[in-house]
């Protein structure tokens, strides 16, 4: 297994090279991506589709399309192995590399954490796809970060409402026990406010269980929930954290039809292995992302065919995190592209610039059918006060060799969301001694 992360971070870095990030002048043409990565450690099993969706769609946008209106994309990867200080290291390096980095997708709420202060000095954006600060979806506070299409509060508020549709209805919550298995970190730690406001609405006991990283030894925990038997478990994991609660589950009994996993912990590699030992096992996702659409035709007919594609042999290619991948890199083209329309078709856009793009973005239907998103994605529209955006998620159910899409689209209830945002965005503004914009004024 470590030869073959070695073979794949190295097949990695030659990809990133050949892209031409390698030089050292910045052409006009050119747009800087840094990427940061995860493909060894604990998290790798997801960690590695993820990295290999984001580099492909920025070499089919490179294939298919000559960049973004004759501005060729150039990326390097850098690799954190999901560790805050190599995270910080990686920022560092790449923050001004070739002309300025056009945004980060840290790959880790702990990074996110770490590298938020220094972006709002730096002017540098922080693109945070279904996770990172849940509160940063207030643009008046958090002007350079964009938790975009969901957040672990909208996440968890989805997974109650499936809960409470599978029950007969929220008022049938009451007096249930919903447990929360999560990863002991600020990644795991992020849906606990928006279960407790639940908790307090809706009736239901909530019962909090942390598991040490990297999450190898649970036994105590799933002990427990035998003996205090949750109605549900919500699952808050990453990595190898993931199979080890499912097969916990097993040895005691719980059922995995009762179990939601967040949608780092619902992808095909948390679950292939164990086959019918997970089946019923379900999992949130971020918009709908376990289909498939135009755009990943698109990837086998531009880059595949071709011999470029980053994944050997194309195996992550349609998995859920691929597909994850290719829709951060997505938004980060179209926030280019966005900016492009105001200061300058087919000219390099400075950090800032980007970040005004990010904020302005507006994938309309059509604009999701020209890209080949129209299956995966819903419209999307930020502005200065939402930089999170529409959010949407499905749920997905392991049928023991894959997953199944299994319910209809779901959106968060902005009635226990937005207070949080408010709350908590303003806490951060209080500590961090930040003026909130006045978004009347921007432009």
């Amino acid at each position: 297994m470590k030869r073959t992360l070695k073979l794949v971070a190295a097949l990695a870095t030659v990809s990133a090279a050949m892209a031409g990030t390698s030089g050292t002048v910045l052409a006009a043409e050119e747009q800087f991506v840094p990427l940061l990565t995860y493909r060894t450690g604990s998290f790798a099993p997801l960690g590695i589709p993820w990295a290999d969706g984001k580099q492909d769609y920025l070499k089919l946008v490179n294939a298919r399309d000559g960049g973004v209106n004759g501005v060729r994309i150039v990326f390097e990867e850098c690799e954190t192995a999901y560790a805050t200080d190599r995270g910080v290291e990686c920022y560092e390096r790449l923050k001004n590399a070739r002309g300025g980095a056009s945004g980060f997708d840290t790959q880790s709420t702990g990074i996110t954490f770490a590298v938020s202060d220094r972006a709002m000095v730096d002017g540098v954006s922080i693109e945070t796809v279904g996770y990172g600060l849940s509160q940063s979806a207030d643009g008046t506070v958090f002007k350079w970060n964009f938790p975009l299409l969901g957040n672990y509060w909208t996440a968890a508020d989805v997974m109650i409402q499936d809960i409470a549709k599978r029950e007969g209805g929220e008022d049938k919550l009451k007096g249930k026990k919903i447990a929360l298995v999560y990863h002991d970190s600020p990644y795991g730690k992020e849906p606990i406010p928006l279960l407790q406001s639940r908790s307090k609405a809706n009736g239901f006991e909530l019962q909090l269980y942390p598991v040490t990283a990297p999450g190898v030894e649970q036994k105590s925990t799933w002990l427990q929930i035998r003996q205090r038997r949750p109605d549900y478990v919500l699952l808050w994991s990453a990595g190898i954290m993931t199979p080890t609660a499912i097969r916990e589950a097993q040895a005691v009994g719980y059922s995995r039809d009762k179990m939601y996993g967040i949608w780092w912990a619902a992808s095909e590699t948390d679950v292939q292995d164990l086959g019918a030992t997970a089946k019923g096992y379900r999992g949130i996702t971020i918009h709908n992302s376990a289909d498939e659409g135009r755009v990943h035709e698109d990837l086998k007919q531009y880059v595949y065919d071709k011999g470029e594609g980053t994944s050997p042999n194309g195996a992550t290619v349609g998995s859920i995190a691929h597909t994850r991948g290719m829709i951060i890199s997505m938004l980060q083209v179209e926030a280019i592209r966005t900016a492009q329309e105001k200061y300058g078709k087919g000219k390099h856009m400075t950090p800032e610039q980007v970040r005004w793009g990010f904020e302005n973005l507006n994938l309309t239907q059509e604009r999701l059918e020209e890209l080949g998103f129209a299956k995966i994605l819903r419209p999307v529209k930020t502005s200065c006060e939402d930089h999170m955006g529409d959010d949407w998620a499905r749920i997905i159910q392991w049928d023991g060799s894959k997953f199944e899409i299994v319910s209809d689209w779901y959106q968060s209830n902005r009635e226990f969301v937005d207070p949080l945002v408010k709350e908590f965005g303003a806490r951060y503004a209080s500590e961090k001694k930040i003026e909130p914009r006045d978004c009347s004024k921007e432009s």
